[in-house]
C-alpha cells in the first residue's frame, strides 16, 4: 500500500544555528522578545560571581544557542573572567578569548578542563585594539582549521565606572568618553575583520552618569559598531539584578541621591545584536 511515509521531516535550520525551525514550538527556553529578566545569576559548571563586571552565563546560553552551531568558534575580545569560554565548553562550542590582564588569562585557564585548553578553547593575552591581536587570533584560527570566527562577543568596560587595572591600554582608564569610544571602535573593527560574513555579533553594554548627565554609552557604542560596518539587528534590554554583589545598606542612599538629583538608578543594560553583511 503506497502513500504516507513515517520518515520525520528533515531539519529546517538557518546557517547560523542548530535550531530546527520545524520544531520551533519546542524551544521555550530560547528568548525571542526584547526584555530579558533574570532574578539571579546562574552558577555551576565553573560559573561564579568572582569578578566584578563579568556578564551572566544566561546571556551566553541565549546568544550561543541562537547564533552559533555546535563546534563553531566564538570570539570574545573582552574575555574577563571567562564566561564565554566556560559556556563554550558546556554548549560544545569552541572559543578564542582575548584578555588584556595576564593574571586573568591565567585564572581562566585554571577554570577550563586541560583537555579543552589549547585545543577547543584558546586564551590569548593582549590588547584587542591592536593589530598584533588580529594576527594572534588569525594564527589561532589556522590552528583550529578555520579562517574566521562564527560569533563575536563584546563586553567592554562601561567606560570608567569600574577601573579594572592601572594599564593605560585598559578602556576603563580612558581619560575621556571620546577616547573610550575610539578605543572601543578599534576593537570592534578588529572583531569585524575576524568574523565570517553573514554572522552575528553581540555587544553587552550599559550607560553611565557623569556630572549630572546621562552618558548613553550603549547607543554610542552601537553607532561605533555601525561605523566599522556592522548592521544592527536588535536591541535587548536586560535587568542587571543578580549580577551585583549587592548594595546592602547603600541602597537607600542611592534612592536618596536619585530623588535629590532628579535621575533614575540604572536597573538595566543592553544586549545589542549586529550582523556582518555578506
Amino acid at each position: 500500500m503506497g502513500g504516507m511515509s513515517d520518515d520525520p521531516k528533515p531539519q529546517k535550520q538557518k546557517p547560523w544555528s542548530d535550531i530546527d525551525l520545524n520544531r520551533w514550538r519546542d524551544y521555550d527556553e530560547i528568548k525571542t522578545d526584547s526584555l530579558w529578566l533574570y532574578n539571579n545569576r546562574a552558577s555551576g559548571d565553573g560559573h561564579r560571581l568572582d569578578y566584578h563586571g563579568n556578564y551572566i552565563p544566561q546571556l551566553a546560553t541565549q546568544l550561543f544557542t541562537r547564533y552559533s552551531k555546535k563546534d563553531e568558534i566564538v570570539l570574545d575580545l573582552f574575555l574577563g573572567s571567562g564566561t564565554s569560554a566556560i559556556e563554550a565548553v558546556r554548549l560544545d562550542r569552541r572559543c578564542i578569548g582575548v584578555e588584556l590582564k595576564p593574571e586573568l588569562v591565567a585564572y581562566v585557564r585554571s577554570k577550563i578542563d586541560s583537555r579543552q585548553l589549547d585545543n577547543r578553547i584558546h586564551l590569548l593575552q593582549g590588547n584587542s585594539a591592536e593589530p598584533a591581536v588580529v594576527e594572534s587570533v588569525q594564527h589561532t584560527l589556522r590552528l583550529m582549521q578555520a579562517e574566521l570566527a562564527q560569533l563575536l562577543i563584546l563586553h567592554p568596560p562601561y567606560a570608567d565606572i569600574i577601573r579594572f587595572s592601572d594599564n593605560t591600554d585598559d578602556l576603563s582608564n580612558a581619560t575621556t568618553t571620546e577616547a573610550f569610544l575610539d578605543g572601543f571602535q578599534a576593537v570592534a573593527k578588529n572583531g569585524y575583520d575576524l568574523l565570517a560574513p553573514g554572522r552575528f555579533a553581540a555587544l553587552i553594554i550599559g550607560d553611565k552618569y557623569a556630572k549630572g548627565e546621562l552618558i548613553p554609552l550603549g547607543f554610542w557604542c552601537m553607532e561605533r559598531m555601525n561605523r566599522v560596518g556592522f548592521k544592527t539587528k536588535a536591541i535587548i534590554v536586560k535587568n542587571i539584578e543578580g549580577n551585583e554583589k549587592g548594595k546592602g545598606k547603600d541602597a537607600n542612599l542611592w534612592r536618596y541621591r536619585a530623588l535629590a538629583g532628579g535621575y533614575y538608578i540604572f536597573k538595566h543594560e543592553y544586549v545589542i545584536i549586529f550582523f556582518k553583511p555578506r
